[in-house]
């Protein structure tokens, strides 16, 4: 794929890997990217910035406050000039700074002003890659929707021997080229000129249900619908007349949408099994309570010393139940799993089980999943490989989904 046109910064920091930006510059540039450079003191240590204006063929910004052309605002000109900034070789210190809010320098306060897509590399002693407060530091920024090209185990400048070593060049080059190209099918202006849903129904569920234990109280999950909802979002730009079910959450439905309420389970059930006779596709993102107390009470339960205990029966299993009897002319269904733990293994066995077209698989705990603007998932179907996404919006996220579905149908 040609990057012809595309603004890439690159930011490089203080560390003895920035000997490989070069070779990065390189690529981007024979692929026709723009390539601009901003280094800080400590990456000038290590390499001129006269070697990256050579290889970049633009200035290299180094200062604050630069003698030459200064201009005030260059800080934003570069945060909104970019496409995407990727920073490599990004130090213990800069993930450290970037995730703190700190913007003490050119570089920083880029990545402060840009609102594009940020990209770090990480490169630093085994040690250094491994202490708390680094690995802290790299999951609230994974948290806060910047990426990262995870670093390489191998032989370090300092003679050990570790995971903390920056990726190689061709690595870099090829992450960025697939990034773009994902970002480029992720788009919803894309996604809405191809209409490959046009005329087909869809059924999405979102959102959670409450199973009541007095009038009161309830038990619940911490699903708050985003998914959901933006798979119906696109799946109307993609042509689809939508039917969305869902449960309790504090979002808007799309207006173009048939919206139905629920708040528990078994209202669910009957919602989906009057929507999906007449479907081409079930898509089945909601989080259904598994369990229900056995008895609701009918008034407040008082509260007292005494410890309280609550009987839970089990729910119905919604998808299992309507594939039971499921056929090759029956409505494609797609089904979610949240795992914490053996996530391919559990999610092919509810594929198989429930007799799934496909199933989605969120794995929580690292800035994903659940309440989450972003999420990275792994998308499985019958005796074919996972298709890992990666982290990206829910917006971004339901278009590669509908994508895949759009196939199936």
């Amino acid at each position: 794929m040609s990057l012809t046109g595309k603004k890439i910064l690159i930011g490089m920091t203080g560390g003895i890997a920035c000997y490989k930006v070069p070779y990065l510059v390189r690529s981007l540039r024979k692929a026709d990217a723009e390539v601009v450079v901003v280094m800080t003191n400590a990456a000038a240590k290590f390499i001129t910035p006269l070697t990256m204006e050579t290889v970049s063929n633009h200035p290299v910004a180094v200062d604050m406050f630069e003698e030459r052309d200064y201009v005030a605002t260059r800080h934003i000109d570069l945060a909104e000039w970019a496409d995407l900034v990727l920073v490599a070789p990004a130090t213990a210190n800069c993930l450290g700074k970037i995730a703190s809010g700190v913007s003490d320098d050119l570089l920083t306060t880029i990545i402060c002003a840009t609102p594009r897509p940020v990209i770090f590399a990480p490169a630093m002693n085994q040690q250094m890659w491994a202490n708390k407060v680094t690995q802290r530091n790299y999951q609230t920024l994974k948290e806060l929707g910047c990426y990262f090209i995870d670093p390489d185990e191998g032989d370090m400048a300092c003679d050990h021997v570790g995971v903390g070593r920056m990726q190689e060049p061709e690595a870099l080059f090829e992450y960025i080229k697939n990034f773009i190209n994902k970002i480029k099918q992720a788009s919803p202006a894309a996604a809405a000129k191809k209409k490959s849903l046009s005329g087909k129904k869809i059924v999405i569920t979102a959102g959670p249900t409450r199973e009541q234990i007095d009038p009161v109280r309830f038990i619940s999950n911490n699903s708050s619908g985003k998914m959901g909802y933006a798979l119906a979002e696109e799946a109307i730009k993609l042509g689809a007349e939508v039917t969305l079910i869902s449960g309790p959450t504090a979002l808007t439905p799309p207006e173009q949408s048939n919206f139905i309420r629920i708040k528990t389970t078994d209202e669910l059930q009957k919602a989906v099994k009057k929507a999906y006779k007449k479907c081409d596709c079930l898509i089945m993102a909601a989080a259904p309570a598994d369990y229900k107390p056995a008895e609701k009470a009918d008034q407040k339960i008082k509260k007292s010393k005494e410890p309280l205990g609550l009987d839970l029966k089990p729910t119905t299993d919604i998808l299992k139940e309507l594939t039971r009897n499921k056929n090759r002319k029956s409505p494609k269904v797609v089904g979610f799993a949240l795992e914490t733990e053996n996530g391919i293994v559990n999610a092919r066995k509810k594929l198989r089980e429930k007799n799934l077209d496909m199933i989605v698989l969120n794995q929580p705990g690292k800035g994903t999943a659940f309440e989450s603007d972003t999420n990275e998932v792994t998308v499985l179907l019958p005796k074919r490989k996972p298709i890992e996404i990666p982290l990206l919006t829910k917006q971004e996220i339901s278009v590669q989904l509908l994508d895949i579905i759009s196939s199936l149908l």
